[in-house]
């Protein structure tokens, strides 16, 4: 994840980002407590849970549930709470039709890279509210799922059509050299004349590729494939080769690691395959899944505690092979600022040590028997909570519907400490859908919110769902936008201040959230002033919040929502910082050091320790920047 910080003087929007760090030396990595980007060590472990006053209620009935369906974005029936769309580009052509799948997003600067079965498109969004299509590349492969790094474009293929190079006409030979399954690199420098440098060629294809970065080797990045379709002759590919999981010649149970020497691309090579799914034991048993059991209540996450009933397994991702089981992974998400990977392969969540980058190794896994196809992970800002997606039905089926449980098809939330999972509670996209709606957990990211573990991801035709899971065992949703079927969020990021969407069949929409009782104006203004000069998903980074009024402000309105203060000091120091604002540069910064002294004292009493101090020194690193910091209009 490449990241920058920039400051200004005077008002408007500035940004700031995100950050790495050498990880520690010690047996497993450490989670980063919260507040510790800003100075120091804070943590909000024992603060009280988010409260929400009574009036903030989710629309009852859910606009979501029966609408209309459309071919294009005009036709379908549109639902929103708490998100506003900005704008929905719809896909070139070339990209539209049967076989043509919009798949996921990468980001660099003002450009989204969205994948595509077909190849990859690049848009300019400068503009929010209007992008402009720089770039439509046909390269056909599935899934084209993209990465970018730098200059460095990167798109994951396992279709056994697809050719070196790039053309249309699908190979039907059983072996053939033309064949590309593998990571295709770019060289992106001018986004609008893409140029493919070479094919990395591996032995069951790239169903995602996982960007790694060593702070210790400013030369070369590392790739993650994860891929889990059939195995390839070795007169394509020499080494590809079946067997169980003790044959440590075995193309299965693997991932592959392939380093891209920055200087020279055109030698990326597969230099590691390191068993990590070898020896895990058999996947649990489960029953068939019941067609009218449990049906849909109440809002946001299942209950903590043991797992609750059984289904069968579910398949692959689209396009993918049915019930893999533990013999290759769907997809990783590195961090390296905490030196963690969480991998979701098939029928176990898997947590990965990376420090070093190279090779990788498994530290702990994890099954469920109400998880059918363990799909992708997030880790909380400070690492110390990890949360799986359950693609339950490959994507290809209606699976959130009233009498599918809440269990199933969604999200597991555990714990991250010393190595260790610990199970929490479930989350899903709460409203049920029709048999009609293709609808499970798919690609989403965290919101930059400080204080708080906020995300978006996309449910396919159950669209995206926006949600609070500070408390990892009381998961809410607080926010979402929905249209009829078909089409289908493939991916939903976000990404310097708005909410991108990849759509199967509908193209690129970009929205933006609104404030709301359960996120204020201040904590989405916070949110911006993070910005990221690239991003992927797969590739997670440390959220750093710069100085800003905003900041501290979000602060004051999270401690208000908790009680963690009283209302009338509260009131007073948002007096304080109107006065301090509008003061200029000449006295700010000793009337804002004043004022983080006045609330230093007022840490002890709080019945919000923890953010208290976090407002404390918001206000003191405004003092330091004074007229350098992030300001709002």
């Amino acid at each position: 994840m490449r990241c920058t910080t920039l400051l200004t003087v005077g008002f408007g929007l500035i940004v700031a980002a995100c950050a790495r760090s050498t990880s520690s030396t010690s047996s497993a990595p450490r989670p980063i407590r919260d507040g510790e980007t800003i100075t120091g060590d804070v943590s909000l472990a024992n603060s009280p849970p988010m409260r929400y006053p009574e009036s903030a209620k989710a629309p009852n009935p859910d606009p979501r549930v029966g609408l209309k369906p459309g071919v294009g974005v005009g036709d379908a029936g549109e639902a929103a709470f708490n998100m506003r769309q900005l704008s929905n580009s719809p896909a070139p052509a070339g990209f539209t039709g049967r076989g043509a799948t919009g798949s996921d997003l990468a980001f660099s600067g003002n450009f989204a890279i969205q994948g595509n079965y077909r190849g990859f498109q690049i848009w300019n969004m400068e503009n929010a509210r209007a992008p402009k299509l720089v770039s439509a590349f046909l390269c056909p492969t599935s899934q084209g799922d993209p990465t970018v790094f730098r200059n460095l474009l990167f798109i994951s293929g396992e279709s056994q059509g697809a050719r070196n190079d790039c053309g249309a006409t699908p190979i039907t030979d059983s072996v053939s050299m033309d064949r590309f399954r593998g990571v295709r690199v770019f060289d992106i420098t001018d986004m609008a004349k893409p140029r493919l440098v070479m094919n990395v060629q591996t032995c069951r294809g790239s169903h995602t590729n996982t960007i790694v970065t060593d702070p210790n080797d400013k030369d070369n990045i590392y790739i993650y494939v994860s891929g889990y379709s059939a195995i390839r002759s070795s007169k394509e590919v020499p080494n590809c080769q079946d067997g169980p999981s003790g044959d440590s010649a075995s193309a299965r149970f693997r991932i592959e690691v392939i380093k891209v020497p920055l200087k020279n691309p055109e030698q990326s090579k597969v230099v590691n395959s390191p068993h990590l799914l070898a020896d895990l034991t058999g996947r649990t048993v489960h029953a068939p899944p019941p067609s009218d059991t449990g049906a849909r209540g109440g809002r946001g996450g299942g209950a903590a505690g043991a797992p609750a009933g059984g289904r069968a397994g579910g398949g692959g991702g689209r396009g993918g092979p049915q019930g893999p089981g533990q013999s290759g992974c769907h997809d990783i998400t590195a961090y390296p600022n905490v030196g963690y990977a969480g991998g979701a392969c098939g029928g176990y969540g898997l947590l990965f040590d990376i420090r070093d980058p190279k090779n990788p190794k498994r530290l702990k896994s994890v099954a469920d028997s109400n998880m059918s196809f363990w799909h992708s992970a997030t880790f909380s800002n400070d690492g110390s909570k990890l949360l799986f997606s359950d693609e339950w039905g490959g994507g290809g089926a209606a699976r959130c519907r009233a009498t599918d449980k809440l269990e199933w098809g969604g999200n597991a939330i555990f714990t991250v400490e010393n190595g260790e999972l610990t199970f929490k509670s479930y989350y899903k996209m709460p409203a049920p859908q029709t048999d009609a709606e293709i609808c499970t957990a798919h690609n989403g990211s965290l919101i930059p919110v400080p204080g708080r573990d906020i995300m978006v991801q996309a449910f396919y035709q159950g669209g995206a769902t926006v949600f609070d899971w500070t408390d990892p065992a009381k998961p809410i949703e607080i926010g979402f936008f929905d249209r009829g079927p078909g089409g289908g969020y493939w991916s939903t990021y976000w990404y310097n201040g708005v909410i991108v969407s990849s759509d199967e069949t509908r193209g690129l929409d970009i929205a933006e959230l609104t404030p709301s009782q359960y996120l204020s104006q201040n904590e989405i203004d916070a949110a911006k002033t993070v910005r990221y000069e690239q991003f992927n998903s797969q590739e997670q980074p440390h959220t750093v919040w710069p100085p800003s009024f905003a900041l501290a402000r979000a602060y004051l309105d999270q401690m208000e929502r908790n009680d963690g203060l009283s209302a009338s000091r509260i009131a007073s120091i948002r007096t304080d910082l109107i006065s301090a604002e509008r003061g200029g540069c000449g006295g700010r910064g000793a009337a804002l050091t004043a004022l983080a002294s006045q609330v230093r004292s007022d840490v002890a009493g709080a019945a919000d320790k923890g953010r208290a101090e976090l407002v404390t020194r918001a206000i003191g690193e405004l003092a330091k920047a004074n007229c350098t910091a992030a300001l709002i209009p």
